[in-house]
């Protein structure tokens, strides 16, 4: 079998490619992701303050383009696992997106570089205005394209058949190399960006980024690459729903095996029936005199690929107030270090880099996880991760809640502390409670619903379906917009000051205390929210499959009756 073979839609690779694939071909990745990250998530921390200082923007103002932005990046991701599982393969998909990334950031640096191209006050419009526009959507759109087909790419090096819990662990090291470079990238570009010129920590991220695509490009030889599908997967899912509501009148069968399906010789592995959303079923049956063929018959396989979609939904709506709580951290958090004192010593840290309490963290924290806590895990479940993904996802939610409410405690204290005397603010070392309980929570999540959403996806559409991440983490930043707005527009019509809570940029006279408390209660009804869905939720290994030769597979073992609580796989 060649590189580039041309695999059949949902077709599944029992053998690896000599000499390609493996931790040799993502450590090409890992470098890649650590370079992009050292610039990315350096300014995306610190771009509140290049928005307020250099572009003139309020407090609101500032806040809600850095969550727009890193929203826009998470939903144009989409595009690229779109793009990556139907037109071209992972690999060109990123090249093209990565172009995109770099060119924002070399335009971005040209901005901040002449004053010229600055707006001299709150007023951003004209030719400057067209510059910024399209320098930031270069770069959501870029970003966004890399992530939505680079994370599916890096497993589809690994055979998990074969070798127990690899996806997993690419899963956790792909997180560390994330964080590591974020780590870099929050101390040493955000240092040079306020002490030395937004210019240039732009310039140092196009350096970096660029590097890092080189080295991307380098791992060509060793990448296992797959071609897309002939039939597009959002059309397989278009189909079912067509005949679906063309059959709505149609009687189900009793018994499901009556429902059309391929015959063993085809090489495509077959899906078992389930009994959830019978609806689509009826996309399965075979109407009398009509000729079995696509948009008229639809098989069991193809109907349950839609089923996993759907139970996807749920799973990933109950994420989004987590990633809502994430915005914070990035934009009123690092607001609230510009009024705390920084010093350590005669070092001044700057407020954008206080996220690096919690990237320090995860960096200690994701090797422990993974070469300790997943080998114990797994002699008690016999679950190759150790936990399942929806079990390590819970876990992270349970955090985030505790993160916002520690947020809210901390920001009544600095509120109180600055009004008594202002000349004398408390450490900035306060707010590395909320920023290291949350990195701990951001771990488990990220990890975990980007492993679930892979290996529960048809295999035809694993790029689009990991994307469903950052579709989370998207909606949670636009999330953040609109509660920003709405809460400043609802309290300013009650409050008797006509002042919202969130209204200027004095923080000392807003109630940001009051917003974290409402996203700290809106968590915990989230969290009781997933924890329906999750348990509601059938994992797809769960049932009966027949591999392409018509053998039966093994059905997945449990360790608990909690639906919640069941392993998703089970590697011998």
């Amino acid at each position: 079998m060649e590189e580039g073979t041309k695999f059949e839609y949902n077709s599944v690779r029992n053998c690896k490619i000599k000499g390609k694939g493996g931790f040799r071909a993502s450590s090409f990745i890992y470098g890649f992701v650590a370079l992009d990250n050292i610039g990315f998530v350096a300014n995306m921390v610190s771009m509140v303050l290049y928005l307020s200082f250099k572009m003139h923007f309020d407090l609101s103002g500032s806040a809600n383009t850095v969550t727009n932005l890193l929203g826009s990046t998470y939903l144009l991701s989409v595009i690229g696992g779109f793009i990556s599982d139907t037109y071209l393969n992972r690999f060109n998909t990123i090249v093209i997106f990565g172009t995109a990334e770099i060119l924002a950031w070399a335009l971005m640096t040209i901005q901040a570089r002449y004053s010229i191209l600055q707006p001299k006050s709150n007023s951003l419009e004209g030719g400057i205005a067209v510059l910024f526009y399209v320098s930031v959507c270069l770069l959501a759109l870029g970003t966004g394209g890399v992530r939505g087909a680079l994370p599916a790419l890096g497993a589809d090096q690994f055979d998990e058949k074969n070798t127990k819990g690899a996806v997993g662990k690419y899963f956790n090291w792909l997180l560390l190399s994330s964080v590591s470079g974020s780590a870099i990238g929050v101390t040493i570009i955000v240092w040079v960006s306020t002490n030395k010129g937004w210019w240039m920590g732009f310039l140092i991220s196009f350096v970096t980024t660029f590097l890092g695509f080189i080295i991307f490009v380098f791992g060509r030889p060793f990448y296992q690459l797959q071609l897309p599908a002939q039939t597009p997967p959002l059309t397989r899912i278009l189909q079912v729903i067509v005949v679906a509501i063309r059959n709505r009148k149609l009687q189900l069968p009793d018994n499901p095996q009556q429902l059309y399906e391929k015959d063993s010789e085809s090489s495509e592995p077959k899906i078992a029936h389930t009994n959830q959303f019978r609806c689509f079923d009826k996309a399965a049956i075979v109407p009398k005199s009509v000729e079995i063929r696509e948009w008229r018959v639809c098989t069991v396989s193809e109907v349950e690929e839609v089923k996993i979609v759907t139970r996807m939904l749920p799973i990933i709506g109950s994420t989004i107030i987590m990633n809502t709580c994430l915005a914070q951290l990035q934009t009123f958090s690092v607001q609230q270090g510009y009024r705390m004192n920084r010093h350590f010593g005669s070092f001044e840290v700057p407020a954008p880099s206080v996220p690096v309490i919690p990237l320090l963290f995860m960096c200690i924290l994701i090797p422990i996880y993974d070469l300790v806590f997943v080998p114990f895990a797994r002699k008690i479940t016999n679950h190759p991760s150790g936990v399942t993904q929806l079990q390590r996802v819970g876990v992270g939610l349970v955090l985030s809640i505790m993160s916002m409410g520690i947020a809210a405690l901390v920001e009544i204290k600095r509120k109180n502390e600055s009004l008594k005397n202002p000349l004398k603010p408390i450490h900035v070392f306060w707010l590395s409670f909320q920023y290291a309980i949350f990195g701990i929570a951001d771990m488990f999540t990220l990890v975990g619903m980007l492993e679930f959403f892979y290996k529960e996806a048809p295999t035809g559409m694993r790029s689009l379906s990991t994307s469903f991440t950052w579709i989370s983490l998207s909606f949670g930043y636009f999330l953040s917009s609109a509660f920003v707005d709405i809460i400043n527009a609802v309290t300013k019509r009650v409050s008797s000051s006509k002042k919202g809570w969130l209204d200027g940029q004095d923080l000392d006279h807003n109630n940001l205390q009051l917003f974290y408390w409402f996203l700290s209660i809106l968590s915990c009804l989230n969290f009781i929210n997933y924890v329906y869905w999750a348990c509601w939720y059938k994992y797809k290994s769960d049932d009966h499959q027949t591999s392409p030769d018509g053998n039966v597979l093994p059905k997945s073992a449990s360790v608990s009756r909690v639906p919640f609580l069941k392993v998703d796989h089970v590697e011998n």
